[in-house]
């Protein structure tokens, strides 16, 4: 009848700190806040670069719109929870793999037109203690652009056991991005 939130709180120690509960899902899961150095240090990072024959005004724009990455299989839906104009302190929330993880986000770095970048502010799946995405997206010429998307993590102590997996289940947004563009989905 139900989960057992006793146990999923005494287990909390071992990853994130408990805070809230969504009523669907279970409770919410802190994450630490990092800042662009997280990209370079974490110990968990994935990295794809993307040379896209579209200009870089419409990838910029597919990739903050109201349906950014509807194309990646494990993302079920993406919600932008501030108005427009985006910017630093914008905030979105990510349900993925079929509802069974949740994602609030914040974006610390917001360059328009060319570069952002958030951290997970709470997770309902204590897996990572931090997690962090860079996009950064680069003319080439009028017609064309380089998409740059860089994940970074830092493994809880509950995920650090399914890291292989989890790595390998992260590598499909950037295939999932190369068919969406037309590119070689062996990136």
């Amino acid at each position: 009848m139900g989960l057992p939130w006793r146990w999923i709180r005494k287990k909390s120690a071992l990853g994130c700190p408990l805070r809230g509960y969504s009523r669907a899902i279970g409770p919410w899961f802190k994450c630490q806040p990092v800042d662009e150095t997280f990209f370079a240090e974490a110990p968990l990072r994935l990295r794809a670069g993307f040379e896209i024959p579209r200009p870089a005004a419409e990838v910029w724009g597919e990739l903050t719109s109201d349906s950014a990455l509807h194309w990646c299989r494990i993302l079920n839906r993406v919600t932008w929870t501030s108005p427009r104009p985006f910017g630093v302190g914008t905030t979105r929330e990510v349900s993925a793999l079929g509802g069974a993880n949740k994602l609030r986000e914040h974006y610390f770095l917001w360059e328009e037109g060319r570069r952002h970048c958030f951290y997970v502010t709470e997770t309902t799946a204590p897996i990572v203690t931090s997690l962090a995405e860079d996009y950064a997206v680069e003319p080439r010429g009028e017609a064309a652009c380089r998409f740059t998307w860089t994940i970074a993590a830092r493994p809880s102590a509950i995920g650090r056991p399914g890291g292989a997996v989890n790595r390998t289940i992260l590598k499909t947004l950037f295939t999932d991005t190369a068919r969406h563009y037309g590119l070689d989905p062996a990136v």
